[in-house]
């Protein structure tokens, strides 16, 4: 049984924005360039648009265009993870995500990272930690950007299609954990993995950011079981 007209438009105009190469960001042709691209009417380009845009892979802005999305196809919460309640057991279960991905990335990022990727992350390092001493809390969404980053940097494309796993253990985090040793801590061993990088040194990438993720679960657990201690002894 053949697809509905608007199916096979939204598998065709997917396949129109990957043979032109489209990047996040990029502006697509009108409506009625469209149409004729892809011999339908602007009606049935409209609903195609408008499925893509729903599975973010467009971006539809008012009065300006349709644009390949920077949410690259990934929907919110994709993983269901706003769905788990018990929220302490979710973070333990991200850190273990996050010891078999992360260090990877980076020890990956050391060997194919190019020098401008390494000045870019160079720059978002510093502006972290500008806004830690302005006590900014926009140190927490840059946090998440340079962990992105390195993803995106590491030559492997499906680890940016991995991020929410480690996007969603940094949002916990910073959500319930956010102390000056943490912040002090995360300054240190952004500096360490930045170096390591710089100095093309894949094992020591790996091992910074190894020792970051185990520095920031001890800090974690560690002020999860005061606190547990702290309302047992209030019960009794």
């Amino acid at each position: 049984m053949a697809k509905p007209l608007v199916e096979q438009t939204t598998d065709k105009l997917l396949e129109l924005i990957r043979a032109r190469d489209y990047q996040v960001g990029d502006r697509l042709p009108n409506e009625y360039e469209l149409a004729k691209d892809l011999e339908v009417g602007r009606s049935t380009v409209r609903e195609a648009v408008r499925s893509l845009a729903g599975r973010n892979i467009l971006e539809v802005r008012q009065g300006s265009g349709t644009y390949i999305s920077s949410k690259k196809g990934v929907v919110e919460d994709p993983l269901g993870f706003s769905l788990v309640r018990d929220r302490m057991k979710l973070t333990t279960d991200l850190f273990e995500l996050r010891y078999l991905l992360e260090p990877r990335i980076a020890e990956r990022v050391a060997q194919f990272a190019t020098d401008e990727d390494i000045k870019r992350l160079e720059n978002i390092v510093i502006e972290i930690e500008e806004a830690i001493e302005a006590d900014d809390n926009r140190h927490l969404e840059l946090d998440v950007e340079f962990h992105c980053m390195l993803a995106e940097m590491c030559g492997n494309i499906a680890m940016t299609t991995l991020m929410p796993v480690i996007n969603q253990s940094i949002h916990l985090i910073n959500e319930n954990y956010t102390s000056r040793q943490m912040k002090e801590g995360s300054i240190l061993a952004h500096r360490s993995i930045l170096r390591s990088i710089q100095n093309r040194h894949p094992i020591g990438a790996y091992d910074s950011m190894m020792a970051h993720i185990v520095s920031v679960r001890q800090t974690v657990f560690s002020d999860w079981n005061e606190k547990n201690e702290a309302i047992q002894g209030i019960e009794k």
